[in-house]
């Protein structure tokens, strides 16, 4: 079966290229001792940086500043479109964002041969609509920074992807899962309207409309609006968005389910995703059969004595997925009531699991006590640290991956992960995926179950090669109608890749607000050979 058509089961023994010495004693170095820079420098001044920014955002909204500001903000990225137009539109547009702020783990190229649109000042909560239940914010606010917002108002988001320096405008152009997207689907599904500078520096609203557009207008708002998604800033500039608020509790009652078997899981886990009554599901595995589901629900805490707090956002505790390794290996069902905002940033101590490799010894008690209230590091900042030679190591045996494959492929997903990179824990988490306009688009009719399935760390497999082993995940991926996340790394062919998307709205936004000679094209942006 060909890539395209379907997996490619055989397999094909390519050669790691061989190491320089010098690139040898790097590796060497970076790998077993990159914690003696990170830990003394880095940790430190990942602090500071946290610290200064939640001093200054807490300012900004209590002096009410932000609303009056975003006006002028928004007025400069429009004049630096307008500028653009006016000296012949000689190169396509970007944002000036720093490669080394950016989640995913590469660095852009596209940047270095296109104007540089500012809008790094766009970091900023606007306004709380408690009556429509709305928070209007900038596309540079982090999970982090909503969660100190929301929740100690009674409120929160309905999706709240996990790592604190994930950004809004990040959730919406790319993508954004979670453990409640079993009942709320993922981040763009929660968001009512976006703000955008469009090409020519026009600024406009794209809004979802209930029922029936009344005139032409609305009805180009609406489908501008179902473009956004997944276009990574392809089709306009996005200035703000407002997004979907709901009340919240001030615990997750989380009950943890180990398992034993691939299959004994995977039941476990669609019975719990179909169960209205869990705000929250997600599972880990720790090899192809052992793994937890665990499942959650909004709780005002234990009603005696007898009910366990876990506070893992303690600086002292154990890293969660070790916590729930430790549950699998007991064999017992376990029922916690852990702070929310813990529960929804449990992974970004650790970085999920990836921590380990950098700093090997952050789970032990004595670093834990003295040092973990610096954890995690920046990740920012390790981007922007790690040398050149570094990266290109990190080729050879580091993967980081999201699938998203419809639930009923789940076993054979995870099989297909296991023999082509065998990384654990890998995380799995269903979300409902709607049949909408847009790129990620699924033809049901209704709305079907998928399930993110998650593997990041340091392959053991022998036999890795980072291009034809991740071609062949793509093909897996979409011989059964599901999508890569665009955030890693992408070696499809431009067929390929809109074979897996759908470009018909795409292709007529592009189109109709002059994208084409603006912006890049999304497979340009996020194809390996776009980032280095």
């Amino acid at each position: 079966m060909g890539a395209a058509n379907g997996y490619a089961n055989g397999k094909v023994a390519y050669s790691q290229p061989e190491l320089s010495k010098y690139e040898k004693v790097v590796e060497f170095i970076m790998h077993r001792f990159r914690f003696l820079f990170v830990v003394p420098f880095l940790l430190p001044l990942g602090v500071v940086y946290n610290w200064f920014f939640e001093l200054r955002n807490w300012f900004v909204f209590n002096i009410n500043s932000a609303p009056k500001a975003h006006d002028r903000k928004v007025q400069r990225v429009q004049a630096q479109v307008r500028r653009w137009n006016e000296s012949g539109q000689k190169t396509k547009m970007c944002t000036a964002r720093s490669g080394w702020l950016t989640m995913s783990f590469r660095f852009p190229l596209y940047k270095q041969s296109m104007t540089q649109i500012r809008t790094d000042t766009l970091i900023d909560i606007l306004e709380i609509d408690e009556e429509a239940m709305t928070v209007r914010v900038e596309p540079m606010v982090t999970m982090g920074q909503i969660t100190r917002f929301l929740i100690p108002r009674g409120f929160t988001l309905p999706i709240v992807p996990e790592l604190d320096d994930l950004t809004v405008g990040g959730m919406i152009n790319g993508c954004g899962v979670e453990a409640s997207g079993k009942k709320y689907g993922m981040f763009q599904h929660i968001c009512q309207s976006y703000e955008l500078v469009l090409a020519d520096g026009s600024l406009v609203t794209a809004k979802k409309i209930e029922g029936k557009p009344v005139n032409q207008e609305e009805s180009e708002m609406h489908t501008l609006f179902f473009g956004i998604p997944w276009s990574h800033g392809t089709i306009g500039l996005l200035t703000a968005a407002t997004i979907r608020i709901i009340r919240c509790r001030p615990f997750v009652k989380l009950v943890y389910y180990p398992t034993n078997t691939l299959d004994e899981m995977k039941l476990r886990l669609n019975a719990e995703a179909e169960n209205k009554e869990n705000e929250f599901v997600e599972a880990l595995m720790f090899n192809k059969d052992k793994g937890c589901v665990m499942r959650g629900r909004f709780s005002d805490g234990p009603l005696d004595k007898t009910g366990v707090i876990n506070r893992i956002g303690r600086w002292y505790t154990k890293w969660f997925y070790t916590q729930v390794e430790d549950i699998v290996d007991d064999g017992k069902v376990v029922t916690q009531f852990i702070p929310l905002r813990d529960y929804y940033h449990r992974h970004s101590k650790s970085i999920f699991w990836e921590l380990k490799e950098i700093v090997p010894f952050g789970n032990n008690v004595l670093f834990r006590w003295f040092c973990g209230w610096m954890c995690p590091p920046k990740i920012s900042l390790l981007k922007a640290t790690t040398p050149p030679t570094l990266r290109k190591l990190y080729d050879r045996q580091h993967v980081l991956q999201d699938m998203l494959v419809p639930m009923d492929q789940l076993t054979k997903t995870i099989e297909v992960f296991h023999e082509e990179v065998e990384i654990y824990p890998v995380w799995v988490c269903p979300f409902r995926l709607p049949s909408c306009p847009g790129m990620l688009r699924q033809r049901s009719g209704a709305s079907q179950m998928f399930v993110d399935v998650g593997a990041y760390g340091v392959t053991l497999k022998k036999d890795y090669h980072p291009q034809e082993t991740t071609r062949r995940l793509e093909a897996f991926v979409r011989s059964v109608k599901g999508f890569q996340m665009l955030y890693a790394d992408t070696y499809m062919t431009r067929a390929e890749f809109w074979e897996m998307f759908d470009s018909s709205i795409y292709d007529w936004l592009r189109a109709k607000y002059n994208c084409r000679k603006a912006f890049p094209d999304v497979y340009d942006k996020v194809c390996k050979a776009a980032r280095y």
